[in-house]
């Protein structure tokens, strides 16, 4: 992601060439495209929580990861966790296991085909 001394048109020239440079702009082309995604996803989550109410919300996202767990497999669900639990703001989590060695083994991470 983006250090906070990047000018607009150095982020955009990223985005240009296929790096996502904002939280939740994965898939637009440009800076301003990235931007646009990210609010749009943003409220459209704020929207459906209105809609079901926070609980149900809630109920959603825990029935969204049983099923993610059920494609995967316990054990490639918990080693996604174990990634995704290593992640900081400044570094995703495959980035901090190779810098400090800690195995992640994404085979694991693929949908079983039962």
């Amino acid at each position: 992601m983006a250090s906070g001394q990047e000018s607009r048109e150095e982020l955009d020239e990223r985005a240009r060439q296929g790096e996502t440079v904002v939280p939740g702009g994965t898939g637009g082309k440009s800076l301003e495209a990235q931007e646009h995604l990210a609010e749009g996803r943003s409220r459209g989550g704020q929207t459906r929580r209105e809609q079901l109410g926070t609980e149900g919300y809630k109920e959603m996202g825990h029935k969204g990861g049983e099923t993610r767990r059920d494609q995967m497999g316990t054990e490639g669900y918990q080693e996604m966790g174990r990634k995704g639990g290593l992640s900081t703001m400044d570094k995703s989590g495959g980035e901090r296991a190779a810098e400090e060695g800690i195995q992640i083994d994404e085979s694991k991470f693929k949908t079983r085909t039962s």
